[in-house]
């Protein structure tokens, strides 16, 4: 317990039935960088019950946020999902995570894929001035199997783009892509789909995918993350880390699912 900082549930939203969103305290000397996450639970019969869990906010922001799944009968959400305000949840001391812009080579367009709650690391990312200053496109795409499981990336993005600070810095630059693949909805399709046969990038009328420009994050499902690190290294595309920067990177760290 000595590893973990406590801290006070400020918000809850449910979002739908099985996805939820909750702000909580930061302490002082959390220090995290934006695409980053910690480990994060509850405490259960005196003992610590953790998942990682990516951050929502920002790296300069004051409290934390973070962005989850509903699972049943998981040993941490089925208990997570039930918190309300001012309860108490615990939060690792040191985070860590692949998905920050150090470990990319420099490229003008950043493609930030994700599936569920893989979004979270991006929402951080997307509102870090530091993305918009190193690349001169940011393409975020969210991947859901219904309509209504997007409303939390939606209404992140509609915010920002209102945002008397960030509106202007997102304007041109920020294009959100969101896609079901089990309902009717302007954007369908897998990602995988999308990304090969090129449609991603001919909805928003930008270039097709290049290794010269492209630098590439990964966040979602297992089936997800595999079939496109398979499909970027068949392009050439080479993974980056802590010792050497590539031009896509992969979160493997994942909560429950």
């Amino acid at each position: 317990m000595s590893a973990l900082n406590r801290e006070q549930v400020l918000s809850v939203r449910h979002w739908t039935d099985t996805l939820f969103s909750f702000t909580t305290t930061r302490d002082a000397g959390f220090r995290f960088q934006s695409g980053q996450f910690a480990m994060m639970g509850l405490e259960v019969e005196g003992r610590p019950l953790l998942r990682a869990y990516s951050m929502a906010s920002a790296h300069y922001e004051d409290n934390l946020e973070f962005f989850s799944i509903k699972v049943p009968d998981g040993p941490l959400t089925s208990r997570l999902q039930k918190i309300r305000e001012g309860d108490i949840v615990l939060v690792g001391r040191k985070a860590t995570g692949t998905l920050i812009l150090d470990n990319l080579l420099p490229g003008s367009r950043l493609l930030l894929l994700s599936t569920g709650t893989g979004l979270a690391p991006f929402v951080s990312l997307i509102k870090d001035p530091d993305v918009y200053e190193r690349y001169n496109s940011i393409v975020l795409v969210h991947g859901c199997r219904q309509v209504s499981e997007l409303a939390y990336g939606e209404d992140v993005v509609k915010r920002l783009r209102k945002d008397e600070i960030f509106g202007e810095m997102l304007d041109g630059k920020l294009h959100y892509y969101p896609t079901v693949t089990r309902e009717p909805f302007r954007n369908r399709g897998r990602i995988t789909d999308l990304l090969s046969t090129g449609r991603l990038f001919d909805d928003m009328d930008q270039p097709r995918l290049s290794i010269d420009t492209d630098r590439v994050m990964l966040c979602g499902s297992p089936a997800m993350l595999e079939d496109l690190r398979v499909m970027f290294e068949a392009e050439g595309f080479a993974e980056g880390n802590h010792s050497e920067p590539g031009h896509f990177v992969v979160e493997k760290a994942f909560v429950e699912r």
